[in-house]
C-alpha cells in the first residue's frame, strides 16, 4: 500500500498487479529499513489514531492506541464537569504529534485548546497534522518546557502523554523504542518520574481550583505517581484492555 500509494481495497482488486522497476527500489528500500529495525510508521511516516490520519517523524513519538485512554478519560470527566464546554480550556503537555490535543479539539469543538513541546521540530509535526485536519485554527501551539508559560489558575483540564520510562528499565524496552523513537520522549530520567515530578506542582499551580490532571504513565510508577498526588483529590489510576494501569486522574482542590 505504501510502495503504490494505494488502499487494501485497490490490492485485493489487482493480484496480478506486479511493481515496476521504481516501485520495487522503493519496496526493497523500505523493507531494508525495516528489517534494521526502523518502525513501519516512520518508513510510511503515517500513524492512525483516533480515527485520524496523523503524520509522523523521528521527531515524535509514534502515537498508540493506549493513549486513546486519556482522551477517553478527559472526554468521561467533561461530559460530568459542571462547567460548558464552551468555556473550557484544555492544555495538552508535551504534544509530540498532536494525538492528544487534535482528538480533544475535534470531539470538544467549543473548548479552547492548547498545547505545549519543548521540541520545535515536534511542534512542527503537530502545526502540519492540526493543519491535515482542519483543527489549526482550533489549537494553540506553544514551544515551552512543561507549563513555565502559562498564569495560574489558567485551565480546567492539563492532558499529558510525558516520558515515563526510567532510564533502569532501558533493557526491557523494545529494541526500535531505544534506537528510533526520541530519546527525550520516552526517557524521563534514571526512575521514570523525573518529569512527572516537576509536571504536577506546575499543574496544581495552572489549574483553576476543581480543575482535573490527566496523565499517561505505566504500572511501574503507578504508587509513587499516587504519592506525589497526595494532596490532590480524587485520585484515580485507569488500566489499559491489558489490564495495565496506564491513565493517572486527579482534581485540584477547591
Amino acid at each position: 500500500m505504501f510502495t503504490l500509494n494505494s488502499d487494501r481495497a485497490y490490492l485485493y482488486a489487482h493480484p496480478e498487479r506486479e511493481l515496476g522497476p521504481d516501485e520495487q527500489r522503493r519496496y526493497d528500500s523500505a523493507l531494508a529499513e525495516r528489517a534494521r529495525g526502523v518502525p513501519a510508521q516512520y518508513i510510511t511516516g503515517h500513524q492512525e489514531f483516533w480515527g485520524m490520519d496523523l503524520i509522523v517523524s523521528p521527531a515524535v513519538l509514534i502515537p498508540r492506541p493506549e493513549t486513546e485512554h486519556v482522551v477517553e478519560t478527559v472526554l468521561d470527566l467533561v461530559g460530568r464537569a459542571p462547567t460548558p464546554a464552551s468555556l473550557l480550556r484544555i492544555v495538552d503537555v508535551g504534544t509530540g504529534s498532536g494525538c492528544i490535543s487534535l482528538a480533544l479539539a475535534k470531539e470538544l469543538p467549543q473548548a479552547e485548546t492548547h498545547a505545549t513541546d519543548i521540541s520545535r521540530a515536534a511542534l512542527e509535526v503537530a502545526r502540519v497534522n492540526a493543519a491535515r485536519h482542519q483543527l489549526d485554527y482550533r489549537i494553540q501551539f506553544h514551544q515551552a518546557d512543561l507549563l513555565a508559560e502559562f498564569e495560574d489558575n489558567s485551565f480546567d483540564f492539563i492532558v499529558s502523554n510525558p516520558p515515563y520510562v526510567g532510564e533502569s528499565e532501558e533493557d526491557q524496552v523494545q529494541l526500535e523504542v531505544r534506537k528510533f523513537e526520541p530519546r527525550t520522549a520516552v526517557f524521563a530520567g534514571h526512575t521514570g518520574t523525573e518529569v512527572i515530578a516537576r509536571l504536577i506542582p506546575q499543574a496544581h499551580a495552572a489549574l483553576k481550583p476543581g480543575g482535573w490532571l490527566v496523565m499517561e504513565i505505566s504500572g511501574t510508577i503507578a504508587e509513587e505517581v499516587k504519592r506525589l498526588l497526595g494532596d490532590w483529590n480524587d485520585v484515580q489510576i485507569s488500566p489499559d484492555l491489558q489490564s495495565i494501569p496506564r491513565v493517572a486522574q486527579a482534581r485540584k482542590p477547591r
